[in-house]
């Protein structure tokens, strides 16, 4: 608790000194950070998300599969959570080139709120697990030891399926459907569940979602994220490769249109 508040206390300084100096981007980075690291909205959001993957669960048990059962989980803001790299870009300016990779080296992140207690249910129910990432080759090491520290099961090379030459999670996905049966996946993000969702502008993204909307809450388990994801990159027109004031004035654009 004294950590969030300190925390809490640093944001809303950062807030009040640059209020004025700071543009549209920096000051929703701000909130979205704060709202995902000191909400309880979220905590209980998390909760939710991880209770409804039981649920799901316990019914597919009563069912006789040929295949043994598998869950896919992602790993940023699924099971680790980043918040405090977050902070880190915000308050100290990190980048997420190069010390992301840092961070992810130290295996400083925390567990999502009911992350680990579903998934060693799921595990002592017979379930393997596999975390589908697109995290680089090169984050194994410290991905590991985080996954380990924390006490999610089978934290091993084998079931940490990270990027190599593609970000498209359905190369993995159907790596571990050859030989199982996948109960569910478990992400923060449209397209840990489908590729579908890949390079897709907002309306072609709210389509597939209405398209598949029965599997939200039973195949499919979201967790929130308001930090970054897809969604962001979408507002910039499906690129984060441009200058920051393009990226404000599409921001504006996109509130104008909607309000």
């Amino acid at each position: 608790m004294k950590k969030v508040i300190i925390i809490l206390i640093i944001l809303t300084f950062a807030c009040l000194t640059f209020a004025e100096d700071i543009g549209l981007i920096q000051k929703s980075m701000i909130m979205s950070t704060l709202w995902q690291t000191t909400s309880a909205e979220y905590r209980a959001l998390a909760y939710q998300a991880y209770n409804i993957a039981r649920l799901r669960l316990d019914e597919d048990l009563k069912i006789k599969r040929t295949k043994k059962r598998a869950i896919i989980v992602d790993a940023d803001e699924t099971v680790l959570n980043n918040t405090a790299f977050e902070i880190r870009t915000i308050v100290d300016g990190a980048q997420y080139y190069g010390d992301f990779d840092n961070w992810v080296k130290s295996a400083e992140g925390k567990a999502i709120p009911g992350s680990v207690d579903f998934l060693n249910y799921a595990f002592e129910n017979g379930c393997d697990i596999y975390y589908i990432s697109n995290r680089k080759l090169s984050h194994i090491e410290g991905t590991l030891k985080n996954l380990k520290a924390l006490g999610f099961p089978q934290a091993e090379e084998s079931h940490i399926l990270l990027k190599d030459n593609t970000s498209n999670k359905g190369i993995r996905r159907d790596q571990v459907a050859e030989d199982h049966f996948i109960v569910m996946l478990i992400g923060d993000n449209l397209i840990d569940f489908e590729d579908i969702f890949r390079h897709k502008n907002i309306e072609e993204r709210y389509s597939s979602v209405d398209n598949i909307r029965d599997e939200f809450g039973k195949r499919f388990i979201i967790l929130p994220n308001p930090m970054y994801g897809e969604w962001e990159k979408t507002l910039y027109g499906g690129t984060r490769q441009i200058s920051e004031n393009e990226k404000e004035n599409k921001l504006w654009e996109h509130l104008n249109s909607n309000k």
